[in-house]
């Protein structure tokens, strides 16, 4: 009895996200044939791992999927609004729909490989496959982060990470420390605001920015100003851009703008600085908080300098505002909480996450297992990345790059094809 072929496809696409998907459907203008594994449904991230009071932060115009703009092709009717999870989820997969990609769901792909003969092997949870040329779609949010001195807090404690959390109901009752200020953990804050709890804050390095400044939204701004056409290459300071958390503001309510010492004063949220260790029922912090919340307002403050002289060159007519004044300042720091003195009964976790490339068995990565790419593109041929932050512009890790990112790869991948004589024809 001879043995099953193992069925071969020219490119592979690992991730079913916005970013793997829109490689299909580039590749599919190509009349390039590709696969794409996703190991739960397609935009899983978007339909589960988001909480239910979730919006965008950036405005729906920044919506630019390929072919497929939020207020075009989509027929968006509030491109300046933020869609909430549902409206988001529409428009994927309205786009989707529009070319109809070739997708296993539920499959998990344990491992990638050279293949003997040229090419790669992908195995996965339904079978082995191989292919000419592999996309890596799969983000940077495979692991949530805890630090390892979580597991001595005391277990009366309710702990859960960002990526679990839908609603204050989740939590017991009592007051909650989130740890992290990055756009999660200050959203979540918002949350328990309303719900009526006590909030406790551990404030991080976040920046943050502007939100309406000078009668417009200050990413209109930017955007006009060229800021998100700099790519990584050409940036003043590229290493700072890779590492540097994402600015914190909101779309909630039609867009704001977050000031912690506001939020400490208007709403008494109780601020401290980085969390540095926990045991038992104890804290302790880092005597960072003011240094924090000043750094954050030196990038506010920054932002808005950068469009009061893109204004001024221009010489645009735009309404003054006033300058920033700080509305508290801590008069101490501190190091030390119980939690059950305050009346803490959870810890929120919204630090962040790592990505897992442990099953990719290729040289694609440096010292630090961090993936090596230009533009996508790595020194291994049929190779590739799509979807990470600062690809190659600020939006190559969110919705307004990937229609640029995903075109550029897909034209690399034919070239690479057509190099190698494949016939990659769908």
């Amino acid at each position: 009895m001879k043995d099953t072929p193992i069925p071969h496809i020219p490119v592979a696409i690992v991730g079913g996200g916005q970013a793997g998907l829109s490689v299909a459907c580039q590749l599919k203008t190509k009349g390039i044939e590709s696969v794409v594994f996703e190991r739960h449904e397609k935009f899983h991230s978007w339909r589960v791992n988001r909480w239910d009071s979730f919006c965008l932060v950036t405005p729906n115009w920044q919506c630019r999927l390929p072919g497929f703009h939020y207020n075009k092709e989509f027929g968006g009717k509030d491109p300046d609004g933020f869609m909430l999870r549902a409206e988001i989820t529409d428009y994927l997969d309205a786009f989707v729909a529009t070319f109809e990609p070739n997708i296993y769901e539920h499959v998990n792909v344990t491992r990638i490989a050279h293949h003997p003969q040229g090419g790669y092997v992908v195995e996965t949870s339904v079978g082995t496959w191989t292919c000419d040329q592999v996309v890596i779609a799969t983000g940077g949010y495979d692991k949530p982060i805890e630090p390892a001195y979580a597991e001595a807090l005391d277990p009366t404690i309710v702990q859960m990470h960002s990526v679990d959390y839908r609603n204050p109901s989740q939590l017991p009752d009592g007051d909650v420390l989130i740890v992290g200020t990055g756009q999660s953990g200050v959203q979540i804050m918002e949350d328990f605001v309303r719900a009526g709890r006590g909030v406790h804050l551990a404030v991080g390095p976040a920046p943050r920015s502007p939100r309406k400044y000078r009668g417009r939204d200050a990413i209109d701004w930017l955007h006009d100003a060229g800021h998100y056409k700099i790519t990584i290459d050409t940036h003043p300071d590229p290493v700072k851009a890779l590492t540097q958390t994402n600015h914190y503001m909101s779309g909630r309510d039609g867009g704001k703008e977050i000031d912690l010492r506001k939020w400490h004063v208007d709403h008494g949220v109780e601020l401290y600085g980085s969390l540095a260790n926990m045991a038992g029922h104890k804290l302790e912090f880092l005597p960072d908080l003011t240094k924090n919340l000043d750094d954050a307002d030196r990038s506010y403050v920054g932002i808005r300098d950068q469009i009061d002289g893109y204004i001024a060159r221009n010489g645009i007519d735009a309404p003054e505002e006033p300058p920033f004044v700080k509305v508290w300042e801590p008069s101490c720091e501190r190091t030390e909480l119980d939690l059950k003195e305050t009346g803490i009964t959870s810890v929120l976790w919204a630090i962040g996450f790592r990505p897992d490339y442990g099953w990719i068995e290729v040289d694609v990565f440096d010292a630090r297992g961090k993936p090596k790419f230009n533009r996508g593109v790595t020194d291994v041929p049929g190779f590739h990345f799509i979807g990470l932050g600062w690809l190659n512009t600020w939006g190559s890790g969110r919705f307004l790059g990937i229609e640029e990112d995903s075109a550029h790869l897909a034209e690399q991948i034919a070239l690479q094809l057509q190099s190698a004589g494949t016939r990659a024809v769908a």
